[in-house]
């Protein structure tokens, strides 16, 4: 994907390097980490993508995967804030992703006669502290609603490419779009509905809205990319079909040895990740996203 001409966001921060407190994700990952109905938080998002998952709606963490363990220890070294803090290559591209979301969201939200407030890309290595809590490196990237922020260790990139077999730019780029995605329904209101809803219903049906909520975020981030159709190459929309499809609920408990148990799913399936974030890419409109109204 040709982000060179971006500059880098500067609603950056760098957190430092804290110490995990537990060994490595769970392959269930996308399976709520933390899930625990009160707190609330969401993320692609992915590796344990993504990403997470809300790691609970009313203000705790989500991801695209989820997954993880122990208390880290936070905030040693970093501090950083600005474009300075996009300082490797693999943070140099994602504060360019931020960037274009940036630029993609506020053109799109000033069509609707609406402000787009930006959040802040938060990196960190190993352990952090958010708005949402604690966590680690294994709970994936994730966004955090209390504190507009979303959280991102990039050794989860080298994850994406080597356990999941999800190579390439654009498959980064969609765990970035992902986790934007569930900014986008923080400020529409939809991560809090579902959250309220949460907490009334019972397990399966509470699985099924998180599962909802995820699947809208895959599609938000094929309308960021639509909407940036001529900065695509050749393969880039392949790479980030792969990466959907490597981190389906299905694919993910398959790969750890357990049964498939459809009404434990949060994030969705593998076909229906590639399903959303195909109609997010296919029709680069917001409105199309609607996953609470439509069959998933």
């Amino acid at each position: 994907m040709r982000l060179d001409d971006f500059d880098p966001s500067d609603n950056v921060r760098d957190l430092g390097q804290g110490s995990g407190g537990g060994g490595g994700f769970p392959l269930l990952g996308l399976l709520p980490l933390f899930l625990g109905r009160g707190m609330g938080c969401g993320g692609i998002g992915m590796l344990v993508v993504v990403g997470l998952i809300f790691l609970s709606m009313s203000g705790g963490l989500g991801g695209l995967l989820g997954g993880g363990g122990g208390q880290p220890q936070v905030g040693q070294g970093g501090g950083g804030t600005g474009a300075s803090v996009c300082n490797t290559a693999e943070r140099r591209f994602a504060c360019q992703v931020l960037a274009s979301t940036e630029q993609t969201w506020g053109q799109l939200f000033q069509q609707q006669g609406q402000r787009y407030p930006e959040p802040t890309l938060n990196f960190y290595q190993r352990g952090v502290s958010s708005g949402c809590g604690a966590a680690t490196s294994a709970a994936g990237p994730f966004y955090c609603p209390p504190d507009q922020g979303i959280y991102l260790d990039t050794s989860f990139f080298d994850e994406l490419e080597n356990r999941f077999g999800a190579a390439g730019d654009f498959a980064q780029a969609y765990v970035i779009a992902h986790e934007v995605g569930h900014h986008i329904q923080n400020l529409t209101g939809d991560a809090q509905r579902v959250s309220q809803a949460q907490r009334t219903l019972p397990t399966e049906q509470g699985n099924e809205m998180s599962v909802r909520l995820e699947l809208q975020a895959d599609c938000y981030a094929g309308v960021w990319a639509a909407q940036n159709r001529d900065r695509l190459e050749a393969g880039d929309i392949e790479e980030g079909l792969t990466a959907a499809n490597a981190i389906g609920d299905d694919t993910l408990q398959r790969q750890s040895g357990g049964q498939v148990v459809p009404d434990s799913f949060t994030h969705g399936s593998s076909a229906q990740r590639v399903k959303w974030l195909r109609i997010g890419l296919q029709s680069g409109n917001p409105a199309s996203c609607d996953t609470f109204n439509q069959p998933i």
